[in-house]
């Protein structure tokens, strides 16, 4: 999609569609005045019919308006003014997204200069406009033998509030639409069937991506590769199944080569059955989505590359597929992991770390500043969180602070949990260093404490995204989260 600014009167915008503020309780904003003033009072008339207050995300359409050369008018609801923050200024930029993307519009102008929002400063409704797009556009269609009819829309501008810089404005769109896509990019990867989107398919995918960016490098381990690395905890895995297990590496170079990179690291299980631990059949068709702490990997790597970040970042994924099979790991068995640990694997089931331990020794080669990672590892922080936080555990304070306040500033939020110290010992093994998962209670932070025991020299966090990853039922689908909480944190970064 194409993005602009444009200045002049709104009345002689040439658009498909007019996108124009009402406050609540039917108060017109300062664009809604003008509309009203040259267009013979068409805004008045809706409103008056009681069919369009203002509140909150309420959209409303009007066709040929008088004095106005836009073919439709989109007057979409603010709510109340003390009342608009960030929070509430996304609710209404989404669902006047999913309006304009319904009609047959192919260019939209969104004339909201004059809105202002509580807790964020003037391109910040810029750049949340073209997320939101990108983000309304998306359709998968992958697997249907026929196509879905995708919006219109091929053309997005907007007017600048007073005093904006254009080059600045034109900056923070290019990032938000940037973000939109990566966000996209997870959802489509998320969305595919475990028989499509193979630990082997997203190793193609990495070496695309690669590809169209000579500012990425990629690097793809084969089981023979890990197996001389003595990563035997991410291979047992894999045991069980015909794919072929991969670490896939993505090296970001936007600084200087000795500038300290940071890492991110991907569960990348495309398939989870549960392995001898067999989950229960209901709903197990959305195991396809536990690879997408790996998808929102290799989006945010793709979307660091086209803002061209001055930074030096590292992208992990850790994939295979779980399967029970002649071969496959068994209750009891003890594996041997590339940092030396041995680990008795109590529950085939609690697989995520087992791939994860491994390509988090494996980061410790790069000297990395921070290491995160992401996975799609616990029930119990679905029980806990539902689908609103990913859940965050970290062994530094200062990198738990800084993701907490990514959070609030992308509207992704995190919440912390405590790694006290207390919970190590419900890890203990009789046969073992450490068991693979803790018992029946606090299973979200002893499986974060698992993953500690493998970063003890770096600062790290980890991001359970169980509840956040993909959304169940009538609209069930990848949400591509928590891309936009990785971007922020990584924009906000110095080499």
């Amino acid at each position: 999609m194409r993005y602009s600014i444009k200045s002049g009167a709104i009345e002689k915008v040439a658009a498909d569609c007019l996108v124009v503020p009402v406050w609540g309780k039917s108060a017109l904003s300062t664009e809604a005045s003008h509309l009203e003033k040259v267009s013979d009072k068409a805004l008045g008339v809706v409103i008056k019919s009681g069919d369009f207050s203002g509140k909150l995300g309420e959209t409303s359409l009007l066709y040929k308006t008088s004095g106005v050369s836009a073919r439709r008018i989109l007057l979409v609801g603010l709510g109340e003014r003390k009342k608009l923050n960030a929070r509430a200024a996304a609710k209404m930029l989404e669902a006047t997204a999913k309006a304009v993307a319904k009609t047959q519009s192919e260019s939209a102008h969104y004339a909201m200069a004059s809105v202002e929002i509580t807790d964020r400063d003037t391109t910040w409704l810029a750049a949340r406009v073209a997320q939101e797009l990108e983000d309304a556009c998306y359709r998968y269609d992958t697997t249907k033998s026929q196509k879905v009819t995708k919006p219109a829309l091929k053309s997005l501008s907007i007017t600048a509030p007073a005093g904006a810089r254009r080059k600045g404005l034109e900056d923070v769109l290019k990032q938000g639409q940037a973000i939109g896509k990566a966000i996209n990019r997870a959802k489509q990867l998320g969305n595919l069937p475990g028989n499509v989107c193979t630990p082997t398919f997203l190793a193609n995918e990495a070496q695309v991506l690669a590809a169209k960016n000579k500012s990425i490098a990629t690097q793809i381990l084969s089981e023979k590769q890990m197996a001389r690395l003595g990563m035997g905890s991410l291979l047992s895995v894999a045991a069980g199944s015909a794919e072929e297990a991969k670490l896939i590496v993505l090296n970001y170079q936007g600084a200087n080569s000795s500038s300290r990179p940071y890492v991110l690291v991907g569960k990348g299980i495309t398939f989870d059955t549960g392995g001898i631990s067999l989950k229960q059949p209901a709903a197990m068709d959305e195991m396809k989505f536990d690879m997408c702490g790996a998808a929102s990997v290799v989006a945010t790597m793709g979307c660091v590359a086209e803002l061209k970040l001055p930074i030096n970042v590292i992208g992990i994924v850790a994939a295979a597929e779980n399967m029970p099979g002649s071969k496959a790991t068994k209750p009891g068995d003890i594996v041997t992991s590339m940092s030396g640990k041995t680990i008795e694997i109590l529950n085939t089931d609690a697989e995520g770390r087992l791939v994860l331990c491994d390509a988090l020794t494996y980061a410790e080669r790069f000297k990395p500043r921070t290491i995160i990672d992401i996975a799609t590892l616990t029930g119990a922080a679905v029980a806990a969180f539902g689908s609103q936080a990913n859940v965050m555990l970290s062994n530094d304070d200062k990198l738990a602070q800084t993701l907490v306040q990514c959070g609030e500033e992308s509207l992704d939020r995190a919440w912390q949990l405590p790694l006290w110290d207390e919970y190590q010992s419900l890890l203990n093994s009789n046969f073992a260093d450490i068991a693979n998962i803790g018992g029946p209670r606090a299973g979200t932070i002893t499986a974060a404490c698992f993953l500690s025991r493998f970063t003890e020299k770096q600062k790290w966090a980890h991001l359970d995204i169980a509840g956040s990853a993909w959304q169940s039922g009538a609209q069930k689908g990848a949400t591509g989260r928590p891309v936009g909480m990785l971007m922020q944190y990584l924009m906000t970064q110095k080499a």
